[in-house]
Parts: structure tokens; C-alpha cells; sequence
């Protein structure tokens, strides 16, 4: 009796053992999603708070920040819209600019021509203009600075027009014709981009740009 007691409490301690090995199995196997692409992260309003550097791994490479050639006779600090082609360059002379890569305005609310930057803010209020709220009444009409707000970590305010070169918690839309004729960097670049150009700055968008 005893040996059969022994030996269903082996059995018992067994399956246990089998039991846990494979949780542990299938936990090592499950894989991580890299961090930025299927990942979540909790950000309360926070106006100040700092965006995650790596909103850039979820839009297409091609679109990221870089250095690249680009012939202009425009000087160093201008800043030159491709509003065709997805990409704000900032000259740094001697043919060379660093490019990123924008959501521009969708179709009916492109324009072009030449300003200068007015005014920046960091994490700035959003107040959606009178004709944005006419189109779209459901708008709220004020919206405190934060990780919530369309304007996203930066804004650079283009003369005294409404429009405006700001960040964005839609990483996704990089790339598209998406706004209302504003122009979007994901947060960490036009974080980059704030630091980079002072108040007063030439800004020229086009419809397109020759390299």
C-alpha cells in the first residue's frame, strides 16, 4: 500500500515538473515584438513630457531623417517644403541638406509659397482655426500641449498664416496627404528639426524639388 502511495505521488510530482517545464518552454519560444512596432506604451497628459525616440521605426526608411545631396543656391537654415514628393530639407549648404520625411495636406488644401518661421513652441496648445471648425464641428476647441495632441513634442509656426510644421502621435501618416494644409514630422525628428532652426528662418514649399 505504501509503495503504491510513493509511487502516485512520483507520478503526481511528475506531471507537475512536465507541466511547468513546458510553460517555461513555450514562454522562451513566444517571441517579443521589437519595441515601436505592434508595442503599446501607457503616456498620460503631459505637456513637457519627453516623446519615445523610436516612433521613427514605424514609418517607411525612406522617409526617416538623413543627409543627402541636394543642389540649391538657397542659404544655409532655409527650409525647402517638397509638398509632392513627402519631404521637408533643411540646406546646410555646399549641395548638401538634411531631409525628413512629412505628412503634407491632403487633396484641396496644398499650397505654396514663401514665409518664414514666426513663431515656436514646445508641446504647444492646439487651437483648431474657425474654418476647420466650420468643416469639422465635433472638433474640440481648445486642447492643451502634451502626448495626446495632434500638434505633437514641437511646433514651428510659418508666418502669419495658420499653417504650421509640427509633430504628430500618428507616426503611421508620415508619407501621406493627410492634413489640412499643415506639414508633420514624427515627434523625435521635429524635436531635431526644432533645435536646428531659430525664429525667422526662410521656409519655401513647393509642389516639388529638383535635386
Amino acid at each position: 500500500m505504501a509503495l503504491t502511495v510513493r509511487t502516485l505521488t512520483l507520478t503526481v510530482l511528475l506531471q507537475v515538473g512536465a507541466l511547468a517545464f513546458g510553460s517555461l518552454a513555450m514562454a522562451q519560444s513566444t517571441p517579443v515584438p521589437p519595441r515601436g512596432i505592434g508595442a503599446t506604451m501607457d503616456i498620460s497628459e503631459q505637456p513637457g513630457r519627453e516623446a519615445p525616440a523610436d516612433d521613427e521605426l514605424t514609418i517607411d526608411p525612406a522617409y526617416r531623417r538623413q543627409p543627402v545631396y541636394f543642389r540649391t543656391t538657397e542659404a544655409p537654415g532655409t527650409i525647402i517644403i517638397s509638398t509632392n514628393d513627402r519631404f521637408l530639407y533643411l540646406v546646410e549648404g555646399n549641395n548638401r541638406a538634411i531631409r525628413y520625411g512629412i505628412g503634407v495636406g491632403r487633396d484641396g488644401f496644398t499650397w505654396q509659397g514663401l514665409v518664414n518661421v514666426s513663431r515656436k513652441a514646445e508641446w504647444p496648445d492646439w487651437t483648431p482655426p474657425a474654418e476647420m471648425i466650420q468643416r469639422q464641428p465635433y472638433l474640440p476647441r481648445f486642447m492643451a500641449g502634451g502626448p495626446g495632441n495632434p500638434m505633437g513634442a514641437r511646433a514651428l509656426y510659418l508666418g502669419q498664416t495658420v499653417y504650421r510644421i509640427h509633430g504628430t502621435n500618428q507616426p503611421d501618416t508620415i508619407g501621406y496627404a493627410v492634413s489640412s494644409g499643415c506639414f508633420r514630422l514624427v515627434n523625435s525628428e521635429v524635436i531635431d528639426l526644432y533645435s536646428r532652426v531659430p525664429v525667422g528662418a526662410k521656409v519655401i514649399v513647393r509642389q516639388a524639388v529638383s535635386l
